[in-house]
């Protein structure tokens, strides 16, 4: 397996090019499962307050052997959360479960527009960052006109957009409007659960061109699109391929064809979206 490159973000931090997330995995199971990626290369580790699995993955870094310095910890405020002091409580309560002084990464998971409460939750988030509690803070979800305005009211612009992003959901148009703001993005279910991206005959048919797995496939066009994926899987073999995604590269017509294949999104819209 190549070293795994690091992107770097806007506020001067940088991270893996690829990550380990956890949703949906809860128990042991999950404190197994981030226990064996670490072990198997993965140095970025995303959660959420929402997954219920924030204790399992701080208890998998802690045990894993190695230092807590070499693994960048993501997670987000989940909706319920929203507003200035309840941000600075929940950050706590998170931090609590995960068992750490800091947060690599702290991100509003998100918009929630109807509540009209993510720009004073960014205000607390902004603060916690400045006090050293969180090393970057970004957002989930979030349109260009929603960064747009937390950028402009509080002068602070994330560094990190996660969003739903797969060959069935490219997103130019989101993608773009990141990168023009210096925002990273990171992409969520980018094996699009669900959709049948892994048998789809495009991906197969360039797996076997490149003597690699559909989800390297996949993978490898997330990382030449310049964005960061979060795979999940809880069998280590998987685990170790699907961070094997730097050894070949696809062709501007191979990407092409990969983009290609949009279907329409698999999650929630962020102007509407409820989540708590």
């Amino acid at each position: 397996m190549d070293t795994v490159p690091r992107r770097a973000l806007s506020d001067g931090a940088s991270i893996p090019a690829a990550g380990f997330g956890t949703y949906p995995l809860s128990g042991s199971g999950a404190e197994s499962a981030v226990r064996e990626a670490i072990a198997a290369g993965y140095r970025l580790i995303d959660t959420a307050a929402s997954y219920g699995n924030e204790a399992e993955v701080g208890r998998a870094v802690a045990t894993s052997g190695v230092p807590r310095e070499e693994v960048v910890l993501m997670t987000k405020l989940r909706g319920r959360d929203q507003g200035y002091e309840r941000t600075l409580a929940a950050f706590e309560e998170s931090a609590a479960r995960l068992g750490v002084d800091y947060v690599d990464i702290y991100l509003i998971h998100w918009p929630l527009p109807r509540l009209d409460a993510y720009a004073d939750s960014w205000r607390a988030m902004i603060k916690l960052r400045d006090e050293g509690r969180i090393r970057s803070i970004g957002v989930s979800n979030f349109t260009p006109a929603q960064l747009d305005r937390l950028s402009g009211e509080t002068g602070v612009t994330p560094s990190v957009n996660q969003i739903e992003l797969h060959p069935r959901f490219p997103q130019p148009e989101q993608r773009e409007a990141d990168a023009a703001r210096g925002v990273a993005t990171v992409s969520w279910s980018p094996l699009g659960r669900g959709s049948g991206i892994l048998d789809d005959p495009v991906v197969t048919g360039l797996a076997r061109s490149h003597g690699v797995t559909p989800a390297q496939v996949v993978l490898r066009w997330h990382h030449q699109l310049g964005a960061i994926p979060i795979a999940k899987s809880a069998t280590p073999e998987r685990q170790r391929a699907n961070l094997d995604l730097f050894g070949f590269e696809l062709t501007a017509e191979e990407m092409a064809a990969l983009s290609g294949l949009e279907r329409g999104r698999l999650g929630g819209d962020p102007d509407t979206h409820e989540e708590f």
